[in-house]
């Protein structure tokens, strides 16, 4: 009957439970510029293919198989299956070999015994050399669950460094996306200024041409002159921010920096937007988000630990046994080995209980406990932080729309002032300042723009990342079917 209840008896220990969160049906932000509601698991899952951007798809699909932090993520997931496997080995009986040659001499002057190798006996008492060989097995009956919590905890484990290489993935196809995005910003903004450094050095001249002929003033020379160069001075800095972006791309891909820079050199678009992006609801990004499904996987690993260390408290039932063998000779004890009759065996039953340890296993329950509290404080900040995530990029998002519309309004009305105030300029109307204030604002609203621009594909990029897309078509064929519940 022992046995039977022992066979039956449950592990120790509270049984996980996911927590219930209560999430919001809507979000709070305002879905415009294309935003909807509809959840889209397939498109969300390659979003770089929205921007239907060739270049970009390949230095994704790069980065996946070259990053070195991807690979040191795919490395933690066999860490922590090999260590499941270690636990999982619990269940099962150990056996060990163990052979030893001894030699033992007895005194004459007192008759005590002591083992002295060959080449020390001195002539005093004598020596005699024993064999041995056996084997060594052992098994601990798992009562009270302690063991199948260790494996529950590794398992969980396990599945936690799974999502964290998920979220390594998203981390990385949007930073790759991120900064592919500021390569074509930086190269649009870089165009802009060398169109505006050649009309400004058409301005100069004809100004010079002016001076010389008496029709204008030195002013006005030194005015075009420090215009000019202003306007000249921001290619370096654009020039370094470009060279930092491509070398940062190389980087993400594994690669020595510099080494992708000719591939990306000539100048392309800055990748429009879709038409229509579906966000879908609080909760499906509760439920597709890999840093939150690896918070909740962390939650119930630390679970199973506060059955692993209250298994303690109670006592441990081992199956021990051993075989062997003895001889005075190596070659008697090889033929002894086929001899069942030479065999010396024992085997039995053994019970091991802590009755007093100052409280130790009472207090490492407490420990485990708070961290499971603390494992579960971290899990609903995540949470907090994935909405966070969420609502500050679809606001961003909808606000650039905004921006960008009212700066090509500025660029449209700057390019006409300074059409005018040349032309109000050679018919002596107005002073040259009215054209250099022209200029340097037309400058500055065409550099405002293709920042916006760009800005509207970064904006819309985080919002992908923050839905906790870019994993699900490149897992590793271990994938598994793990997906948290959540209300």
């Amino acid at each position: 009957m022992l046995f039977v209840w022992v066979a039956g008896c449950s592990p120790v220990g509270p049984d996980y439970t996911p927590p219930d969160i209560s999430m919001d049906n809507d979000w709070h932000s305002p879905l415009k510029q294309g935003l909807t509601i509809e959840d889209d698991p397939e498109t969300l899952s390659q979003w770089w293919s929205t921007f239907d951007d060739p270049v970009l798809t390949d230095l994704i699909e790069r980065s996946v198989a070259g990053n070195l932090d991807l690979k040191k993520a795919r490395s933690r997931v066999r860490q922590a299956r090999a260590h499941r496997r270690i636990s999982s080995a619990s269940l099962f009986p150990s056996l060990d070999f163990s052979s030893a040659s001894t030699w033992t001499r007895t005194g004459s002057d007192s008759g005590a015994e002591s083992t002295t190798p060959p080449g020390f006996d001195n002539g005093a008492g004598t020596t005699s050399h024993l064999y041995s060989a056996g084997f060594d097995a052992r098994w601990e009956k798992d009562i009270f669950g302690g063991i199948r919590r260790s494996i529950e905890s590794s398992q969980a484990s396990l599945e936690a460094r799974q999502q964290d290489l998920y979220h390594a993935l998203v981390s990385l196809t949007a930073e790759v996306a991120l900064n592919y995005v500021e390569i074509r910003t930086y190269q649009r903004r870089l165009v802009t200024v060398q169109e505006n450094l050649i009309a400004q050095t058409e301005t100069h001249q004809l100004v010079l041409w002016q001076s010389q002929a008496n029709l204008s003033d030195d002013l006005a020379v030194k005015q075009a002159r420090y215009n000019l160069e202003s306007t000249r001075s921001q290619i370096p800095s654009l020039e370094t921010g470009l060279a930092g972006a491509m070398n940062r791309i190389a980087v993400l891909l594994g690669e020595q920096p510099g080494i992708v820079n000719n591939e990306l050199q000539a100048n392309k678009l800055i990748p429009n937007v879709p038409a229509t992006i579906a966000v879908g609801v609080p909760a499906d990004v509760i439920r597709r988000r890999p840093d939150v499904r690896m918070a909740e996987r962390e939650l119930a690993a630390q679970t199973a630990n506060i059955g692993v260390a209250t298994a303690d408290l109670y006592p441990k039932l081992r199956l021990v046994g051993s075989i062997s063998v003895n001889s005075d000779s190596f070659s008697r004890l090889v033929n002894n080995l086929t001899s069942v009759n030479d065999w010396t065996s024992s085997y039995g039953p053994g019970i091991s209980w802590a009755i007093f340890d100052a409280g130790r296993i009472h207090q490492n329950i407490k420990v485990q406990t708070e961290l499971q509290a603390q494992a579960l404080f971290h899990y609903k900040s995540v949470i907090l932080g994935a909405v966070e995530e969420v609502e500050n990029s679809l606001t961003a998002f909808v606000n650039e729309h905004e921006k960008k519309t009212s700066l090509r309004k500025a660029v449209e009305a700057a390019e006409k002032a300074v059409e005018l105030s040349e032309l109000k300029y050679e018919a002596g109307l107005v002073d040259f300042s009215s054209v250099l204030d022209a200029q340097r604002s037309l400058l500055s609203f065409e550099n405002q723009l293709a920042e916006s621009h760009g800005a509207i594909a970064a904006h819309l990029i985080r919002l992908y990342k923050s839905l906790g897309g870019g994993w699900s078509p490149l897992l590793e064929k271990e994938q598994h079917n793990f997906i948290p519940s959540t209300q």
